[in-house]
């Protein structure tokens, strides 16, 4: 995960609802899904470049709620690096309520502490409560130091998350339940879930619709609106507040069908590369702002364009002065291919001659088009 400022929330009376700012600082998974398409954990951002990130935020006059704890791991899976974080950010800023997103594997031995370090709010990550369910939802889970089979931490994890909902309740913690829709494997569990997470004492579940990958070239399918509404309504005959969380477009969306009839720019002998923004080097689904690496193609020797590497990007909270040493550090691309951007820093590399293209497509299909890749062929590894 990265770094996402909840946006805020417009309410009836014109004004405006501050939202929680998701911190993704926790390095270390506790479980993995079948379709998350990604070989390896992304990169969790250092504290310090999360706090100078709050900082900046507040210095431009944003509004925020709390702070949550929120991958791209699982925030109990280092617990001693979490209580530490806890620390410096009820230190840092004690004006701001903390919270944690987590499969919830040992947090019902921990509220007690997780309480005394400012935790008033914990987001558990339930998808069924079914253990075949569940083995179908993951390759691994991780219930202590090591991996249990399946079969076994499938069992574990329905255990402990039904264990953390009554012992966050007993320890004054407010506990929300986000699921996780995945098509033709969950749906089924929605009406179990609210009604389980209600009689434990949870009073919210909020549903999203799975994203992901069935395999390298096939996307998970994802649920409607109208089906997502439905199951809406049957979980609302048990729980309190169920609330819908449909994906939305993240700035101006540019589809791959399109990318080649633009005007767009090409590459140069100074400027051969492309950089993209990728959380998982599968999909372009980062804002310029959260980005801490980009991943950069070029062409070899024969014209076809591979994988180079992984750069790092100067980290948030230095102004204008970071989209300048973003465009030193990507100075030898043409173009950065980004989900979304500010205004202030596409003109600002736009002047340093770094174009910025916004789009949601996979990374290297959209490399293979910006480098006429369907006259060329793709690159053999």
């Amino acid at each position: 995960m990265t770094i996402i400022p909840f946006p805020d929330i417009p309410q009836e009376c014109g004004c405006r609802q501050p939202g929680w700012l998701s911190l993704p600082v926790a390095p270390q998974a506790a479980a993995r899904t079948r379709f998350c398409g990604e070989d390896k954990l992304p990169q969790a951002v250092p504290l310090n470049g999360a706090l100078t990130w709050i900082a900046d935020l507040e210095a431009r006059g944003n509004n925020i709620a709390g702070l949550d704890i929120n991958g791209p791991g699982d925030p109990l899976a280092t617990l001693s690096m979490m209580r530490d974080i806890l620390t410096m950010l009820r230190d840092r800023y004690p004006e701001f309520p903390l919270g944690l997103t987590t499969l919830g594997l040992g947090l019902s031995g921990s509220c007690n502490e997780l309480a005394e370090r400012g935790v008033s709010k914990v987001t558990l990550l339930v998808d069924a409560v079914d253990p075949k369910v569940v083995q179908n939802l993951f390759t691994w889970i991780r219930p202590g130091k090591r991996n249990a089979p399946l079969a076994k931490s499938a069992d574990i994890l329905i255990e402990e998350q039904a264990k953390a909902i009554t012992a966050c309740k007993s320890a004054g913690i407010a506990v929300s339940i986000l699921t996780t829709v995945y098509a033709g494997i969950n749906e089924q569990e929605v009406e179990g879930i609210a009604r389980k997470a209600s009689s434990l004492g949870a009073e919210f579940l909020t549903l999203v619709p799975a994203k992901g990958w069935l395999n390298v070239e096939e996307k998970l399918p994802q649920l409607s609106v109208d089906s997502m509404e439905e199951l809406v309504r049957k979980a609302g005959q048990y729980i309190a507040t169920v609330c819908l969380q449909m994906p939305e477009p993240r700035g101006e969306i540019i589809p791959l069908s399109s990318a080649e009839t633009l005007t767009i720019p090409q590459p140069t002998k100074d400027r051969p590369n492309v950089a993209v923004l990728s959380s998982n080097g599968m999909d372009i689904d980062l804002h310029l702002g959260q980005a801490i690496k980009a991943v950069i193609y070029g062409p070899r020797e024969d014209g076809l364009a591979c994988l180079l590497e992984a750069r790092d990007l100067p980290e948030p909270g230095s102004g204008d002065n970071r989209w300048l040493q973003v465009a030193e550090t990507l100075n030898d691309c043409f173009v950065l291919l980004a989900a979304s951007a500010g205004q202030k820093p596409r003109d600002i590399l736009d002047r340093h001659g770094l174009t910025l293209l916004l789009m949601e497509d996979n990374v290297e299909g959209t490399v293979d088009a910006l480098y006429g890749g369907r006259k060329k062929g793709k690159c053999k590894k």
